[in-house]
């Protein structure tokens, strides 16, 4: 039988919290550092995700490309690549679902851009492989991963990795550092216009 839904949602709360306390400094900050080497250089940004993470990629780049961009001279260069739903299908049904995001960084990646994949398990295989081309062809990457990493945190050059094992905490998570950052470029750049 399941527990009360008061007792329930406390539980919930207190796992989210212990997970939240383990979430690396230093890889924060490694985040933070390579979304400002982009936005000083004007790069382009990719982000992309499958399912809750995609929805947490495109939040990001709402965040960044409004919230954090208007009203400044200098801008982010956000682009989500799981929002273009005709040309995911497309790559989908006439390439491959493990195609849908490299084959869109083979139209628009430029050497030095930031390319972000987000992955609840670390083990998506359209994540890991537009990360591992991105890195191949002169990009920096992030992985944004749970799960202690999966595969995405070897092939990323620079990965936040939490260690919850719930993929509903660890997609509430994810969130909560994107907010986290865009709020630090708020903090940092707040003179800016």
């Amino acid at each position: 039988m399941a527990s009360m839904p008061s007792t329930f949602i406390n539980n919930y709360v207190t796992g989210l919290t212990i997970a939240l306390e383990e979430i690396s400094g230093k890889e924060f900050e490694d985040l933070i550092s390579a979304l400002d080497r982009a936005y000083r250089r004007e790069a382009n940004i990719f982000v992309f995700g499958n399912g809750g993470s995609g929805t947490t990629a495109s939040h990001f780049a709402c965040d960044m490309n409004k919230g954090f961009s208007c009203g400044k001279a200098r801008k982010f260069r956000v682009m989500c690549l799981n929002e273009n739903l005709p040309t995911l299908l497309a790559y989908a049904n006439d390439v491959s679902y493990d195609d849908v995001f490299v084959e869109q960084l083979k139209n628009f990646m430029g050497e030095g851009d930031l390319v972000i994949g987000v992955s609840g398990s670390g083990n998506s295989e359209n994540v890991v492989k537009a990360v591992s081309y991105a890195s191949e062809y002169g990009a920096v990457t992030f992985g944004i991963c749970g799960f202690g990493g999966g595969r995405l945190k070897d092939v990323a050059e620079k990965a936040l990795v939490t260690t919850c094992d719930d993929m509903q905490k660890i997609e509430d998570i994810h969130l909560i550092i994107l907010h986290c950052a865009m709020q630090w470029f708020e903090e940092a750049y707040k003179s800016d216009i």
